[in-house]
């Protein structure tokens, strides 16, 4: 399907060469402040490092009136005017090698003629447009951060790991904290740790003078998230959060916290310790669960990783088979990104916006219908604390503390 999200509904439109490309957004939250030049920073974000001369502008068409949103369904649209379809005649024969134009032929019975369609990075236009909305409000309500860097290209990672056990430093996990996308944005790879950038840089440089393309990862890090988001036991957040990234072109795998790393160190080295955090709240000492427990956010920064395969259209000569059967050689014409991975960032952080505003509606719903209902009389072991005993708890640690 075309549309993503349960109360904050995003659905995409267009295909790579056709006259716009753009979303529709439903169940955002009336008065936010926005405008087109509210969106077009990440819209730009999302441009560096392709050669297709495409502007990308945005452009508002319906749900904002003087400045704010109206709760009603936000229109926006994107005109491509760099159309080549001239570049693309030679999948007239050939579909080419991992590329979709084989699959969506199968599934429709009928395919865009250039560019790859809807399977086209174009696609994620909307999306980013539509993430940005979502991480506005997110920003102004909760002070949410979300911040995605390259952390591999082909071989080459930023060093990330903590000794014998192998899982994340530290260190790595203090950049994680800190980092801000002024600082990821320094170097025109994305990697905010510039020995490994420049490493990176010339492995892309050596895949371009090939005729070639190399993949890597996104590391995406989300900060100040509210509490006790995610829907049990099918909508876990990690679940909802893989989902929206395994959904972005060129995508192969997910891990989020420790990941594969966390499955080969026993529990006494990887469980997350409950404490008691310097402003009174329960906390974890470490983050192995990567801010998720149970498939619900516990308080802590969320992070994942997100691999992207290496491009499929390069400019070499391919053998491969044309439509009807045939063995021959394709050679692509075109414009070709020897790695998308740069351009990944701006659309990963667009995915965890919309999975993180579709959680905080569907939480702040929940929470509104039960405040209706008289106060709760449970035993302490199945309830929080009424809030004004958690309020004077909190006081009484800062006070301790200051003296």
């Amino acid at each position: 399907m075309s549309t993503f999200g349960t109360l904050f509904r995003v659905t995409t439109y267009g295909e790579s060469h056709c006259a716009s490309v753009g979303a529709i957004i439903d169940g955002c939250p009336p008065g936010m402040p926005l405008s087109d030049e509210d969106i077009q920073p990440q819209m730009t974000r999302r441009r560096p490092g392709q050669s297709r001369n495409e502007q990308d502008a945005v452009q508002l068409q319906s749900g904002v009136e003087a400045g704010y949103t109206l709760g009603t369904p936000i229109g926006l649209m994107v005109r491509n005017k760099d159309h080549r379809p001239h570049d693309y005649t030679e999948t007239d024969d050939y579909p080419r090698p991992s590329h979709a134009d084989w699959t969506y032929l199968l599934k429709y019975g009928i395919k865009a003629s250039s560019g790859g369609g809807r399977s086209s990075a174009r696609e994620t236009i909307g999306r980013v447009a539509a993430g940005t909305i979502a991480e506005r409000y997110l920003k102004m309500a909760y002070g949410v951060e979300i911040v995605a860097f390259v952390s591999s290209v082909g071989k080459i990672h930023i060093p990330d790991s903590a000794g014998d056990d192998d899982l994340l430093s530290e260190e790595y996990l203090q950049l994680m904290h800190g980092l801000t996308r002024e600082k990821v944005d320094e170097n025109t790879v994305r990697c905010p740790h510039q020995e490994t950038a420049e490493l990176m840089e010339e492995r892309i440089h050596e895949a371009k003078a090939n005729n070639d393309s190399i993949g890597g990862t996104v590391t995406c890090v989300i900060r100040h998230s509210p509490v006790g988001l995610g829907e049990p036991v099918f909508d876990k957040l990690e679940a909802k959060l893989a989902h929206a990234m395994l959904s972005i072109p060129a995508t192969k795998g997910f891990e989020i916290g420790s990941g594969f790393k966390g499955c080969e160190v026993p529990g006494s080295l990887h469980n997350d310790a409950f404490m008691q955090k310097p402003d009174g709240r329960l906390g974890t000492k470490t983050n192995r669960s990567g801010g998720i427990q149970g498939g619900i956010t516990n308080g802590e920064d969320i992070y994942f990783k997100i691999a992207f395969k290496s491009p499929a259209t390069i400019s070499q000569e391919q053998t491969t088979a044309t439509y009807a059967g045939k063995s021959g050689v394709l050679a692509t014409r075109g414009r070709h990104d020897p790695c998308v991975v740069p351009r990944a960032v701006p659309i990963v952080e667009a995915m965890a916006a919309l999975v993180i505003m579709d959680a905080v509606l569907i939480q702040n719903s929940r929470k509104a219908a039960a405040s209706l209902l008289p106060e709760l009389n449970l035993p302490p072991s199945m309830a929080l604390p009424p809030k004004k005993m958690q309020d004077k708890m909190v006081k009484d640690i800062v006070e301790q503390q200051e003296q």
